[in-house]
């Protein structure tokens, strides 16, 4: 057994549970509103103030742009809070034993006492045979009802004999074919037609499933409209950390301990090292994703995700029809143009959503369960993680450049259009977020404002604003820490901007599969940008400090504020930069 299984099979993550979903009463989503609609409110005061009335006329290179990315950052506040706007989530119903109780009523009848066929899909693709051995044991504790026919297929683009060996050990058969067209979304395509279930669970070569998982899951498809529903996924590995006095007393000593007591007292209990990556994503599943059901526009997110084989089947015969309509050459079309049940592209879980969320003749819901229903691996080196950002972001874009259109015709709705657009927006942060980072550092070199002072008027504009901006966030947050994603929002910029431009090169946004092992060394050379950054930083902050001590600069209160805005972004970059020394103890 090598160091990938016996990673997974890790005894110190064998105690760890997830967290219950977040619960928020009535009067606490009310306040999320209240706090939320004020927010905007002042965002569009402080950018009527910021256009009009603020802007530097003697360095109109630097102010324009500056309060053009702060514009554009507002637009994703807006995005923001509507996403947030309420918890709703869909009612939980008994999980049905008969095929006929979660078909259309009027084929009830001529599905009478028929059995309910489940497949679960296990896509590798390269993966250690020993680490998929877990997986598959894990499928097979999944609780059924005696009317329910539970399967399990290895859709294996591999190769490998000992894969195979270990499938056959596991009684488990491999569906094979003879390229790897479309990647995992092809082989989910190749093995539909060929196992003919009901329904298909996707996950990954390192899931495993809780034994509940389609009890607690299953009721939701008695409504025929439900076409997918997606469970939380949570990381069983997650890092931990230590405390800060422990941290500072191995560094400092005893010295070491008592300022990180001190720390804390003033700022609270601090843990060093605790998710050094920024890979929890209860931010996103139990805020982002689970408040998009009030819009039904919670999309797949492939691994621990249940389908209506039926609902993919119509929606991809549909689209491979409009494509071959399309086609100058029909015959040619027909014979080349795939169905393709899960879309072929590198976001192929967000594409294939959004084209059943858009499906006109039957009006398809997707479900966010709230309740985690299995254990995952996370990425434990930053090459790995990297590689997966850059993959969410590259194809993300490409997804927009294909389908921009779709946003402007029927199908989805206006809540639909307005989530799927905040997923994209999300990513064009980076480009804004550029112009914000390197505006102190002008300004400590330069002395030039990109504001005409640093006034009382600035302040009593901008600091309301922010105050309820980060209250907002607080309350809809509850319980779920969200400053190390904030940190790494900004700090992964280069990765995101180099996503922009390879679409914009129309560049191929390769599917890598993550590994599943943590690589050893140091991974500072990925992070050049963030390190050059924060060294070009530290000299601005010299130099500013000695023109205002002992130059001629007279106006503390701009290098106050631009003082602090550096240290932000600094504390936001370094974030990255310790993940990238990070050494996983395996």
């Amino acid at each position: 057994m090598d160091n990938d299984t016996l990673y997974f099979l890790d005894s110190r993550y064998d105690n760890r549970v997830p967290e219950p979903p977040q619960v928020q009463s009535e009067n606490t989503q009310l306040l999320f509103q209240f706090l939320g609609v004020v927010t905007l409110m002042l965002g569009v005061w402080y950018l009527h103030y910021r256009w009009t009335a603020s802007l530097n006329f003697e360095a109109l290179w630097f102010a324009i742009p500056l309060a053009f990315a702060e514009t554009m950052m507002f637009i994703g506040t807006i995005l923001v809070v509507a996403n947030f706007w309420r918890i709703k989530d869909t009612p939980k119903q008994i999980a049905p034993a008969l095929f006929d109780e979660i078909v259309e009523s009027q084929l009830g009848e001529k599905y009478k006492d028929r059995e309910i066929k489940i497949d679960i899909y296990i896509p590798v693709f390269n993966e250690d045979p020993q680490l998929v051995r877990e997986t598959i044991l894990a499928a097979k504790k999944v609780k059924t009802l005696p009317t329910w026919k539970l399967r399990f297929y290895l859709l294996d683009d591999s190769k490998n004999p000992q894969m195979t060996q270990m499938a056959q050990e596991e009684g488990v058969p491999q569906v094979l074919r003879d390229n790897t067209r479309g990647r995992k979304a092809g082989a989910i395509t190749n093995a539909i037609d060929q196992t003919r279930g009901d329904f298909i669970v996707i996950i990954d070569s390192d899931t495993r499933l809780f034994e509940d998982i389609l009890l607690n899951t299953l009721g939701y498809f008695r409504d025929d409209s439900v076409a997918w529903v997606q469970t939380p996924q949570w990381f069983c590995d997650l890092t931990e950390g230590v405390p800060l006095e422990v941290s500072w007393k191995k560094r400092l000593g005893n010295v070491g301990e008592k300022g990180a007591m001190i720390f804390q007292k003033l700022f609270g209990k601090t843990v060093v090292g605790k998710d050094v990556f920024a890979n929890d994503p209860a931010m996103f599943f139990d805020v982002i994703q689970r408040r998009r059901n009030n819009y039904n526009a919670s999309f797949c997110c492939g691994a621990t995700s249940i389908h209506r084989v039926s609902a993919l089947r119509r929606v991809a015969l549909r689209r491979w029809a409009e494509r071959v309509l399309e086609s100058d050459n029909k015959d040619e079309a027909i014979r080349d143009i795939e169905v393709e049940y899960i879309c072929y592209h590198t976001s192929e879980d967000i594409y294939t959503s959004m084209l059943v969320h858009a499906h006109a003749p039957k009006k398809y819901k997707s479900v966010l369960h709230p309740n985690v229903e299995s254990k995952m691996l996370s990425p434990l080196d930053l090459g790995t993680w990297a590689t997966q950002r850059f993959r969410y972001a590259g194809g993300t874009i490409d997804l927009v450049r294909k389908e921009f259109g779709r946003f402007f015709r029927s199908g989805l709705s206006v809540g639909q259009k307005m989530m799927y657009f905040s997923t994209f927006w999300s990513y064009t942060g980076a480009i804004w977020l550029t112009i914000l980072l390197f505006s102190p550092i002008v300004y400590m070199f330069t002395d030039i404002a990109p504001v005409q002072s640093y006034s009382m008027d600035f302040f009593i504009h901008l600091i309301p604003f922010l105050f309820f901006n980060q209250s907002a966030l607080m309350v809809a947050s509850w319980g779920i820490n969200s400053n190390r994603g904030g940190q790494f929002f900004i700090a992964i910029f280069p990765i995101v901007l180099k996503a922009f431009w390879d679409v914009a090169r129309k560049k191929p946004i390769r599917f890598v599969v993550t590994s599943k092992t943590a690589a050893t060394g140091n991974f500072l050379s990925l992070v050049k940008i963030q390190i050059g950054l924060i060294a070009l930083y530290l000299v601005a902050i010299l130099y500013a400090t000695a023109m205002q001590v002992f130059g001629d600069r007279i106006y503390w209160t701009g290098y106050s504020v631009n003082l602090l805005w550096s240290f932000f972004n600094m504390i936001s970059l370094w974030a990255i930069v310790q993940a990238a020394l990070y050494k996983h103890k395996g």
